[in-house]
């Protein structure tokens, strides 16, 4: 059986090439260079098994990634690609280093795993306002949801983590029916038992 690294295991180390990932594209975005003109180019945001994720950057139209910009959602295998230190500026994750492609790099789409349920919770966009009324849900905030992840420390029991653009870190805590359940919204909770949201300041 093959043997695949980690994004959590990632290190910098500029004479290794040989890493190989099983990851899921998670998120893909495209974007110019308005000084040349050039592109365009798209950032892949890969996810593992674990949740972790691990931004990688391709440049240029090259012929054997040609149409991967359209598989978000897709589980891939990466073979051969450099590590390199994140730079500073704007990142969409929160890892220190990111994956670059070299002449020999590989990607091929594969099945989705099965060891793991790795729920894609993309579909949320906000954390609706809760009044008076809604107190079943001890919620004392709002916001929009940019970025979640998911933890399967034990794998019948995910916990989620939230992250709001006004920099303010929600911090949910859901099981079972639960997680399901944010799919659709916090509005659609209704006799399901209850929410556990902590404000972190």
């Amino acid at each position: 059986m093959a043997h695949y690294n980690k994004i959590s295991e990632v290190c910098y180390n500029p004479k290794i090439t040989a890493w190989r990932f099983r990851v899921k594209i998670h998120r893909i975005y495209h974007f110019y260079f308005y000084l040349t003109s050039s592109g365009p180019f798209y950032t892949y945001v890969l996810a593992d098994e674990e949740g972790t994720k691990m931004e990688m950057t391709i440049y240029g139209d090259y012929d054997r990634f040609r149409g991967l910009e359209k598989q978000e959602g897709k589980w891939v295998e990466i073979f051969r690609v450099e590590v390199n230190c994140s730079l500073a500026g704007f990142h969409v994750t929160y890892s220190r280093f990111y994956l670059a492609d070299i002449l020999c790099t590989q990607i091929h789409i594969i099945d989705p795993l099965n060891n793991h349920f790795f729920m894609d919770f993309k579909n949320i966009h906000a954390i609706p306002h809760m009044d008076g009324r809604d107190r079943n849900y001890p919620i004392k905030t709002m916001g929009v949801v940019f970025n979640t992840e998911t933890h399967f420390n034990d794998p019948a029991n995910p916990r989620m983590m939230f992250y709001i653009r006004d920099n303010i870190r929600i911090k949910c805590v859901a099981t079972g029916d639960h997680a399901y359940a944010f799919r659709d919204g916090l509005e659609n909770m209704r006799d399901r038992g209850q929410v556990i949201v902590v404000l972190k300041m």
